[in-house]
């Protein structure tokens, strides 16, 4: 039965999750807090690389103290025999009395026999405590397991008019130094970078979290179907420090793919969609099968509009400085092909708010 507490306690698991986020993949980011006569005993949250689990870190700071208490955990408690024995049979084993559980594991390993390991011993199992703040926590994870991609956010930095270069090409900068640092922290919470080959050419981006004092990097990504990239760039001199990973068709040249193998980058191979472009399904399929469950899409215009157009878009950051470029401008997405305003993809509206000037509004499906 629900207690008044739960809820509380559980936004704790949730937010303790959330530190994980960009760093446990192929893992959810779970979190875990251990409580006994309302004083919290053990906290834990999935560590990076996803070992050990929450769980795991929460029982072993609470100790002894853990038997006959309460955990509090965002994701049902895996079941399987992994890297780390089960965390499950943790619970049961530490003494825990009650678990509460935001939401169930989709996960075939999992998929409720981590309750019922925790029901046949004994405990108390309570169920759909925030489950939608944990299924927001948890989006990338379960849209990798239950689609085979991961989550994709959609980065658009534009102009008040949609553009995100001048007619010469100029785009240093439009928006801000504080929505530039705010696209950094975003950078941090998803796994990769997503950019497309004009983009890597144009701009020569590192693409790496900066200003935050953070040793951790997200995987790079960039989409080249003929592996077309410069071999002087800041992505190929740092390949074997921060990961690349390159998609390209199966037409890339054998002198490209040697140069990129030669500096550490990670190449996976896709077949071509409409139009000869690399089919963009079959490229976040091919993300998911390497563990990607979160991919932050920063352009440029093509890629993203062959993203929308593929209804792979799950969020849409746009950031919109107080400036106006004209029709020459470059815009931040390009051609769809929409003739009827019923064909065109739309989201709803989740926050808003100003960033030292700009305007940053977030949108989901």
């Amino acid at each position: 039965m629900a207690s008044t507490a739960d809820a509380r306690f559980m936004r704790l698991a949730l937010n303790l999750g959330a530190r994980g986020l960009g760093r446990v993949w192929p893992n959810p980011a779970v979190g875990c807090v251990i409580v006994a006569g309302g004083r919290v005993l053990g906290r834990g949250w999935t560590q990076p690389g996803g070992r050990p689990h929450a769980e795991t870190v929460a029982l072993a700071q609470a100790g002894a103290a853990a038997r006959g208490a309460t955990a509090y955990v965002s994701l049902e408690p895996c079941n399987h025999h992994g890297l780390t024995p089960p965390c499950s049979h943790a619970l049961v084993a530490a003494g825990i009395a009650r678990v509460v559980v935001a939401m169930g594991d989709p996960d075939p390993r999992v998929a409720g026999r981590g309750l019922e390991t925790l029901r046949q011993a004994g405990l108390e199992v309570v169920t759909g405590i925030c489950a939608d703040e944990a299924a927001e926590l948890h989006r990338g994870f379960l849209t990798r397991i239950g689609q085979g991609r991961p989550m994709l956010t959609l980065k658009l930095a534009s102009s008040a008019d949609g553009r995100i270069a001048t007619a010469t090409g100029e785009s240093q900068w439009i928006t801000g130094a504080e929505a530039r640092r705010q696209v950094h922290a975003m950078r941090a919470r998803h796994d990769a970078v997503l950019v497309g080959a004009g983009t890597a050419r144009a701009d020569d981006p590192s693409l790496t979290v900066r200003g935050l004092g953070m040793s951790h990097q997200p995987v790079r990504v960039v989409l080249s179907r003929r592996l077309d990239l410069p071999l002087d760039s800041a992505l190929m001199r740092s390949a074997g420090q921060v990961p690349v990973w390159l998609c390209h068709g199966p037409d890339a040249p054998e002198a490209a793919r040697n140069a990129w193998d030669s500096a550490g980058a990670r190449r996976i191979e896709v077949s071509a969609g409409p139009g000869g472009q690399l089919d963009l399904g079959q490229v976040m399929a091919g993300l998911g099968a390497a563990g990607l469950t979160r991919v932050f899409c920063e352009g440029g215009g093509m890629l993203a509009a062959g993203l929308l157009s593929a209804d792979l878009v799950d969020e849409l950051v746009v950031m919109q400085a107080g400036m106006v470029l004209g029709a020459e401008g470059t815009p931040a997405v390009g051609a769809m092909g929409i003739a009827a305003l019923a064909e065109a993809p739309r989201f709803r509206l989740r926050e808003t708010r100003d960033i030292g000037g700009d305007v940053l509004a977030i949108w989901s499906r």
